[in-house]
C-alpha cells in the first residue's frame, strides 16, 4: 500500500515579507524550527502505523479526541493549524475585509470594530499556548479559542482564520507583549482573502 510523507510546506510569501511586524528572524525560528519539527515527529510517530497511509487531514480527524494516540494528534494538529496559520497572514494585509465576509462580520458580531475587540480580548486573554480562530458554523460566524495542538476542523466548524498564540509566534518580537503582536496581526497581516475563500467550506 502507498505511504504519505508529510512535508514542510513553503511559506506563501517571502521570509521578510511581514516585516516590521513579524520579522524574518522569527519566521525563521516558527517556519523553519517549530513547524518543521511537528513535521519530522509526525512522520517518525505514523512510521508503520495505519496513519502512514492517511493525508494530513485524516490524521488530525482520526487521532482527535483521543481516537488515536495523543502525540500523533499533538503534532498532526499542530502541523495542520500552522500550515493554516501561514494562509491567514499576508503582507499588507489587516483592515477591514469587503463583501460577503464584512456582511457576515457586522450581522454576527454588531460591527467590525466590535468583531475587532473580541477577538484582540480573546486573544489577550487566552492562558497559555492556543490558537484564536474566527469559525463559520451554518450562516453565522463566531469566535474560538483552543489550547494548545486543539483545532476547530474536528468540532464542525469551519476556520476562516487564525492567529498563532504560542509564544514562539511572537516572543523574538515582542517578547511578552502578546497585546502588541495580536494587534499587528489584525490590523496589518490578516488575510482577508483567504477568509473570504473558505466562507461555506464542508467540515
Amino acid at each position: 500500500m502507498m505511504t504519505n510523507t508529510i512535508v514542510l510546506p513553503a511559506l506563501p510569501f517571502a521570509s521578510d515579507a511581514l516585516a516590521p511586524y513579524i520579522s524574518a528572524n522569527t519566521l525563521g525560528f516558527h517556519h523553519g524550527k517549530h513547524h518543521n519539527a511537528y513535521v519530522t515527529k509526525l512522520n517518525e510517530l505514523i512510521k508503520g502505523t495505519p496513519f502512514e497511509n492517511m493525508d494530513l487531514d485524516g490524521i488530525v480527524r482520526a487521532s482527535a479526541g483521543g481516537k488515536g494516540p495523543a502525540p500523533v494528534f499533538n503534532n498532526a494538529a499542530q502541523v495542520w493549524n500552522h500550515s493554516f496559520f501561514w494562509k491567514s497572514l499576508r503582507p499588507q494585509g489587516g483592515g477591514k475585509p469587503k463583501g460577503t465576509l464584512l456582511s457576515l462580520i457586522e450581522k454576527s458580531f454588531g460591527g467590525f470594530d466590535a468583531f475587532r475587540e473580541k477577538l484582540l480580548n480573546l486573544s489577550i486573554g487566552h492562558f497559555g499556548s492556543g490558537w484564536s480562530w474566527l469559525v463559520q458554523e451554518g450562516d453565522a460566524l463566531s469566535l474560538v479559542s483552543t489550547a494548545n495542538a486543539e483545532t476547530p476542523m474536528t468540532q464542525g466548524k469551519n476556520p476562516l482564520l487564525t492567529i498563532d498564540l504560542w509564544e514562539h509566534a511572537y516572543y523574538l518580537d515582542y517578547q511578552n507583549l502578546r497585546k502588541n503582536y495580536v494587534e499587528a496581526v489584525l490590523d496589518h497581516l490578516i488575510n482577508w482573502d483567504f477568509a473570504e475563500e473558505r466562507l461555506g467550506n464542508k467540515i
